[in-house]
C-alpha cells in the first residue's frame, strides 16, 4: 500500500472538488423545507459509492429519511468491514455568525491549518470524514489492494438522533453483518498526535415548557401578581446545578461509572495546555463540575446543558408583556452505566416537580442514546492503531470523548461487533458552529490512513 501517497497526491484536487460539491447540498435533516435537500444529498452518495467501486449499492426507505447501502464482496471467507457514515448536517443558524455562506464551501488557511481548511457547514460533522471512506474504497479497489470484504451504511438522520436507523437495523441483521464498524465521526488531539476515540458520552435530549396565564398578559397591569413562565423557567433551570455544579435532578449519578486514579492519571497524560484551551475560546476561566479536570469534565462525567431558551417578545424596541409560556431545550450527556432513558424519566420527574403552583409544565423527549466504550485489546482497535502508526509515525493515544453517536450501542446490541471510531477532525474545527472547517491535511491523511486499517484487520483475522 505505500503507493498510496502517490495516489492521493495524483488525485487530491479532485477528491477536494468532489467533497466541495456534496458540501454545497444543504441537508440539513433537522428542518423539514430542506427535505428535498436531504434526498438529493443520498443520491450524490449513492452515486459515489458506485464510482469507487462498490458492487451493488442501494437508497433502502425508511421511516424518515433514506439510509444509502453499498457493499464491495471479494470472498466470503475473508473479514467484512461495515462503514458507518451520516449525510445530514446540522442547521446553520446563527447565519450571521459565519464569515462566508455555511453551504458555499471556501479553502482558507488557519492558525491549526496552515495547509488549508473547507469551511462549510457538514465539512468535518460528517460529510468530509465519511467521504474520505469513499476515496479510500475508490484508491482500493481500482490499484487491486482491497484486503477484505466492506459494506457502507450511510445514514440521513444521524443530526436528529438516527430514529429510522434504530428501526433499520434490527430489520437488516443479514445484509449488514460484518465483523468489525468502522466510524470516522470524531477528532484527535492534534495533527502531529494521532489519537483514537475509545470512549462516547451517552445523550438524553428534552424540550421544556412551562405555561402561565391562557394568554400574553401586559406586565403593568399583571407584573407581579401572576407568575411569569419565563422567570420562572430560569429560577428552575437555574435549581439543577448546585452550588459545586453537581446536578441536582435525584438519581442522577446512580450508575455512573467512577473511574480508577491509576485511569484517571492516565488519561492526564494525553497533551493539554489549559492556557491554550482559554484562548481559543476566548474566555479567562474554566467551569465545571467541582473536583475534575476539564478533560475529565469533557469526557468522563455526565452534564446537563441549555442549548435553547425563549418565550415573550424578542423583537426590535420593547413590548411590556408577561409571556404566556416560557421553553427551553436541554441536552443532558451521559457516561456508561446511564440509562438515556431512565434519566429522561428521572429529569421529567424532578422538572415537573420543582414547579412552583400558577404554571404547569411539559417535558418532551426528543431523542437520546446509551454511552459506549471500545476495549483497546481488540483487533479490531490493534488494526487502527497500526495503521496510524504507519501513516503518522507515531502511536495513537486512547482517549475518551465527550459526544455522543447513540447509534453504536444499538450496533453492538443489534449486530453484535465492535465500534472502531478512528476520527480525523480537530476540536478547533467548530463543528455545530459556524464556521465549521475541516483540514485538507486531516482529509487526505484519512484517506491515506484508513486502507492501512483495512490490511492490518484483515492480517489480524487471519491470525485468529
Amino acid at each position: 500500500m505505500q503507493d498510496v501517497k502517490n495516489y492521493i497526491e495524483q488525485h487530491k484536487d479532485r477528491f477536494i472538488n468532489e467533497l466541495v460539491e456534496l458540501l454545497k447540498i444543504p441537508s440539513i435533516s433537522a428542518d423539514t423545507a430542506y427535505s428535498k435537500d436531504v434526498i438529493h444529498t443520498s443520491e450524490a452518495v449513492k452515486m459515489s459509492l458506485e464510482e469507487a467501486g462498490c458492487d451493488h449499492v442501494e437508497i433502502c426507505e425508511t421511516p424518515g429519511y433514506p439510509i444509502v447501502y453499498g457493499e464491495k464482496i471479494i470472498d466470503k471467507n475473508l473479514p467484512t468491514v461495515l462503514v458507518y457514515g451520516h449525510y445530514d448536517v446540522q442547521p446553520a443558524d446563527p447565519i450571521d455568525l459565519w464569515d462566508s455562506p455555511p453551504f458555499e464551501p471556501i479553502i482558507k488557511k488557519t492558525a491549526m491549518h496552515p495547509e488549508g481548511a473547507i469551511f462549510a457547514r457538514g465539512a468535518c460533522d460528517d460529510k468530509g470524514q465519511m467521504y474520505m471512506h469513499v476515496k479510500a474504497l475508490e484508491y482500493m479497489t481500482s490499484t487491486g489492494n482491497l484486503p477484505c470484504n466492506v459494506k457502507f451504511m450511510i445514514e440521513g438522520e444521524e443530526e436528529v438522533g438516527s430514529e429510522s436507523l434504530s428501526w433499520f437495523v434490527p430489520r437488516n441483521k443479514e445484509k449488514l453483518a460484518n465483523d468489525v464498524i468502522l466510524i470516522s465521526d470524531t477528532g484527535m488531539i492534534a495533527n502531529d498526535i494521532p489519537s483514537i476515540t475509545t470512549g462516547l458520552r451517552g445523550l438524553s435530549y428534552v424540550e421544556v415548557e412551562v405555561t402561565g396565564p391562557n394568554r400574553d398578559l401586559h406586565s403593568g397591569l399583571y407584573g407581579g401578581a401572576v407568575a411569569n413562565p419565563i422567570n420562572i423557567l430560569t429560577n428552575m433551570i437555574a435549581s439543577l446545578h448546585d452550588e459545586n455544579n453537581h446536578i441536582t435532578v435525584p438519581g442522577f449519578y446512580d450508575n455512573v461509572e467512577e473511574l480508577s486514579r491509576e485511569e484517571r492519571d492516565e488519561m492526564a497524560k494525553a497533551p493539554f495546555s489549559l492556557a491554550d484551551y482559554k484562548n481559543a475560546l476566548a474566555i479567562d476561566a474554566v467551569y465545571g463540575e467541582k473536583g475534575y479536570t476539564t478533560n475529565e469534565r469533557n469526557s468522563i462525567r455526565p452534564t446537563l446543558d441549555v442549548n435553547g431558551i425563549w418565550g415573550g417578545y424578542i423583537g426590535e424596541g420593547a413590548k411590556t408583556v408577561i409571556a404566556s409560556k416560557a421553553y427551553a431545550k436541554i441536552s443532558m450527556r451521559l457516561v456508561p452505566n446511564q440509562d438515556w432513558k431512565n434519566i429522561t424519566e428521572l429529569f421529567a420527574t424532578h422538572f415537573e416537580s420543582i414547579a412552583p403552583k400558577g404554571v404547569t409544565v411539559k417535558v418532551t423527549p426528543h431523542h437520546g442514546g446509551q454511552g459506549y466504550v471500545t476495549p483497546t485489546n481488540s483487533i479490531g482497535y490493534k488494526a487502527a492503531s497500526k495503521a496510524y502508526q504507519t501513516t503518522f509515525g507515531k502511536t495513537p493515544i486512547p482517549q475518551r470523548s465527550g459526544g455522543s453517536i447513540p447509534i453504536v450501542s444499538l450496533f453492538e446490541q443489534e449486530l453484535k461487533s465492535k465500534t472502531i471510531l478512528m476520527g480525523f477532525g480537530l476540536d478547533s474545527d467548530a463543528i455545530h458552529s459556524p464556521n465549521e472547517h475541516f483540514g485538507i491535511f486531516n482529509y487526505l491523511k484519512g484517506i491515506e490512513t484508513i486502507p492501512h486499517f483495512y490490511k492490518h484487520f484483515t492480517e489480524l483475522f487471519k491470525e485468529m
